[in-house]
C-alpha cells in the first residue's frame, strides 16, 4: 500500500478530523507538538480495501518506536525552559515533574524502560482512535466506498 493516490483525496477530512480531535490530545498525556510527531511517524492504510464489508482504516504505527526517544526531548526542552508539558508526569508516577525529572529522563534515569511502552501504547490507542474518526467521517460524507475502492486498485 505504497501508492498514497487514496490519501491525497481525503485531505480535507483529515484537516477536519486535525481539528476535531485537538480537544482529545488536550485531554491526553500528549501536547501538540508530541502528537505532530506521532502523526508523522503514523501511516494510515486501508485494511481489505476489496471487501466493502470487511475494510477499515487503520494507523500503521511500526515507525513510531524510532520517535520515542525525542518525545522525551521535547519534554526535556520545555521542562529545560522552565515550563512543564501538559502531559509531563501524567501515568508516569514520577514525583515533581519540572527540571530535575527532566535532566534525570535526559540522562536515562527517570521512571525507568517502562515508560516507553507506555508512551507507545498511548499513542497506538491515540491513532487507532483517530483512524476511526477519519473513516467515520469519510462514511458520513458519502466518500469511504470511492476512497475504498481507490486503495483497492492501487
Amino acid at each position: 500500500m505504497s501508492d498514497n493516490s487514496w490519501t491525497d483525496r481525503i485531505v480535507g477530512e483529515r484537516m477536519t478530523v486535525d481539528q476535531e480531535f485537538n480537544s482529545r490530545i488536550a485531554n491526553s498525556r500528549f501536547t501538540s507538538q508530541e502528537w505532530s510527531l506521532i502523526m508523522t511517524a503514523t501511516e494510515f492504510e486501508i485494511e481489505n480495501p476489496e471487501d466493502p464489508d470487511a475494510a477499515r482504516i487503520v494507523a500503521n504505527t511500526e515507525k513510531i518506536e524510532q520517535i520515542l526517544p525525542e518525545l522525551e526531548n521535547v519534554r526535556s526542552q520545555v521542562g529545560a525552559m522552565g515550563g512543564q508539558t501538559q502531559g509531563s508526569g501524567a501515568g508516569s508516577g514520577s514525583g515533581s515533574g519540572g527540571i530535575v525529572d527532566s535532566l534525570k529522563g535526559a540522562l536515562g534515569m527517570g521512571s525507568g524502560g517502562g515508560s516507553y511502552d507506555e508512551e507507545r501504547e498511548a499513542a497506538e490507542t491515540l491513532t487507532r482512535e483517530y483512524a476511526e474518526e477519519l473513516q467515520a467521517k469519510l462514511e458520513s460524507n458519502g466518500r469511504w466506498n470511492s476512497v475504498r475502492e481507490a486503495a483497492a486498485e492501487s
